[in-house]
């Protein structure tokens, strides 16, 4: 049995909700982050790890600071002092040209003992205490690279997707039947990338590059013991009733509010071949809260949100509070009360306080709304929600979409 760790999607440099930590001189979103992985070094030391794989996306950009290179290499350099490291390279680590190195080359450059850079889709077998591991490795995956050797010209983007899908399935049997070569040995693979049906979480508000996804049943294949993903931030395994687990470990800390009711972890698994088993380890990962409420016909709009405050545990949480109003009880709100209220209950980051004051149908348009089409109304209401002029296009893209096929 292996024991091995498996985690992903670092992202070290997210900075919003925070404000600079006396202590360490970074912002404090960036201290949660790197607290996370110092509790997952803790885990590792305390169950004897034998492997561990971080499945890509080790910072917020593909040209993090110094700063955040040092911290992260500390924390790598704890888990390789105690088992081999396997780092593969997500879309958040590639190079930003053909020519540059990635964020996490380096380790490779120095090559910093058991530590493996895993920038190729390739097998290799990993000695560690407990025995040998077969490791396929499928970093994201770079279209110009995948294909440089298929013409393309003239082809749609469709069609070229579908070329790069059909060759991302090629390469996974590939690594599949290279690994069915060594034998009665635990095998395990680790990617980067999308697949097919999984529950998509806030990686698509910082994705860099257009997916392609790889069909779930590529992966389910038994010549595998398990599969490590990355990419995804919601913790999920895409293969529940049969082997091998095919599972996303999520991100190890809420980015934003789209991962409020997300559970935050990394795996611990015990590999063997045809009897793996693995458990979720759940982080104390950083609280949002969202309070909203409904005030047009309150008459007691501040009261009744401090009650609401009052009423929850807010302690160290980055909150948000939406509220509605008429014209008449947003007259009558204090919103400084509230901040102090917010202030007292020990909220960690108050994110916004945001009112929807509900205004007379004509008065929102701007124009009567005889005579416009779906589509200008939609925009109309758009406009008035101070909805954010590239989300306004993107909602409007859809919409249209939807009218043209119902």
């Amino acid at each position: 049995m292996i024991r091995v760790l498996h985690f992903a999607d670092v992202h070290i440099g997210m900075e919003n909700y925070g404000k600079t930590d006396p202590a360490t001189g970074l912002s404090s979103r960036v201290v949660d982050f790197l607290r996370r992985m110092d509790d997952i070094c803790e885990y590792a030391a305390k169950q004897d790890v034998d492997l561990v794989i971080f499945a890509g996306d080790a910072f917020k950009t593909r040209t993090p600071n110094p700063t955040f290179q040092r911290e992260f290499a500390y924390r790598i350099r704890d888990l390789s002092q105690l088992a081999p490291v396997v780092m593969l390279i997500g879309n958040h680590d590639v190079a930003p040209a053909r020519m540059k190195a990635s964020s996490i080359e380096i380790y490779d450059t120095l090559a910093v003992p058991n530590v493996w850079v895993a920038d190729e889709y390739e097998v290799r077998l990993v000695e560690t205490k407990s025995g040998s591991v077969v490791v396929g490795t499928a970093p994201y995956p770079i279209r110009a690279r995948i294909l440089e050797n298929v013409k393309t010209m003239g082809l749609t983007i469709a069609e070229t997707d579908n070329i790069l899908q059909e060759q991302l399935i090629n390469i996974m049997e590939a690594l599949a039947e290279e690994a069915d070569t060594f034998g009665d040995v635990p095998r395990l693979l680790t990617g980067h990338f999308t697949v097919g049906g999984a529950l998509l979480g806030s990686e698509r508000g910082i994705m860099l590059g257009r997916d392609i996804s790889v069909p779930r049943g590529v992966l389910a294949d038994s010549r595998w013991d398990y599969v490590a993903l990355g990419h995804i931030h919601k913790h999920q395994n895409l293969n529940h009733q049969d082997m091998p687990p095919i599972v996303y470990s999520g991100s190890i800390e809420r980015i934003d509010f789209g991962e409020q009711g997300d559970t935050k972890g990394f795996c611990w698994v015990e590999l063997a071949r045809n009897s793996t088993t693995w458990q979720f380890e759940r982080l104390s990962a950083r609280p949002f809260v969202t309070l909203k409420l409904d005030l047009r016909e309150n008459p007691y709009p501040t009261q009744t949100v401090i009650e609401e405050i009052d009423d929850h545990d807010l302690e160290d949480a980055i909150v948000r509070v939406q509220l509605k109003f008429s014209i008449e009880s947003e007259s009558k709100f204090n919103e400084t009360a509230v901040r102090d209220a917010l202030k007292r209950a020990n909220a960690f980051f108050v994110a916004a306080i945001g009112k929807e004051v509900e205004q007379p149908a004509r008065a929102r348009l701007g124009m009567s709304p005889e005579g416009l089409t779906p589509m200008e109304l939609l925009e109309k209401y758009l406009i008035s929600m101070e909805t954010p002029l590239d989300r306004r296009n993107e909602l409007l893209e859809l919409a249209q979409d939807i009218m043209d096929h119902r």
